[in-house]
């Protein structure tokens, strides 16, 4: 698929905001599900950009930054992948391609991280020096540049992707053999399992299990809708604080409360 003239530039528009939410994280500009449908908005194809964003949020739901550990890079991933995948033209039957290819391309994205991090280390020594002259404008212009250079870290990887052009990429694409390509679909889909087991394995405790398998069964009922299991999600929020307030009171038997109550009710029986 070729792009118009118009189509780069929101493309390139939006892996910048991408590139800034990484650090700003507060419209999640950068987060797979968002910056993949934004892309597949902008460029025609957004059915098979939001089936690549799902299945990237659930394996970047494992990334997190702890401690000097820097996770690999979601909003590149998701970038990249989404543009591939447009100019490749296959379609939601290039989706398992594109979610092999995104995974290394998050890890060489921590490269560009690093860079950038490093070069703000610098930028915030010359803020304080500019907070010591009591500069406030050179203050809010050094915040700009950094920010930019964050928009920058995304926006020039995928400006190089689109110079590439379609024709590349689709020439890339097809000529993958069936072996590998069936590979990478089998990959990727153990990617996302691995990535949401990840988060299971933090979230996991005495509390959240019964909630878990309750949503797992709710979500395998094929006339329950979205909007459903999100009513369904909210009302069990609102018995859970309900009983929260209950366990906390210190009624309904003997023994000190934890403040958890359905570990509470577990402890009982």
């Amino acid at each position: 698929m070729t792009l118009n003239f118009i189509q780069v530039i929101l493309v390139v528009l939006v892996s910048f905001l991408a590139g800034m939410e990484g650090i700003l994280d507060e419209f999640h500009f950068h987060q797979p599900v968002i910056a993949c449908t934004l892309i597949g908005l902008v460029t025609g194809q957004l059915v098979p950009c939001m089936i690549l964003g799902g299945s990237l949020q659930m394996i970047a739901l494992g990334w997190a930054n702890i401690g000097a550990a820097v996770a690999p890079d979601a909003a590149l991933a998701a970038i990249a992948s989404a543009i591939i995948l447009v100019l490749g033209g296959q379609g939601r039957a290039g989706v398992s391609s594109a979610i092999a290819i995104a995974v290394p391309l998050a890890v060489a994205g921590l490269l560009l991280t690093i860079l950038a991090r490093t070069l703000a280390t610098i930028i915030v020594h010359v803020m304080d020096r500019a907070a010591e002259e009591g500069s406030f404008t050179k203050i809010d212009i050094w915040q700009w540049i950094a920010i930019c250079m964050q928009g920058l870290r995304i926006a020039i990887p995928a400006a190089a992707i689109l110079a590439v052009g379609a024709g590349p990429v689709k020439a890339m694409l097809n000529s993958m053999p069936s072996w590998l390509t069936d590979g990478l679909s089998i990959g990727g889909g153990m990617v996302v399992a691995v990535g949401y087991a990840m988060v299971i394995n933090m979230m996991a405790s005495r509390e959240m299990w019964p909630f878990f398998a309750l949503g797992f069964v709710l979500a395998a009922v094929s006339e329950i809708t979205l909007i459903g299991l999100g009513a369904i999600g909210v009302s069990l929020a609102l018995v859970y604080l309900h009983l929260e307030k209950s366990g906390n009171s210190g009624n309904g038997g003997g023994g000190a409360n934890t403040g958890d109550p359905v570990g509470d009710i577990i402890d009982k029986y």
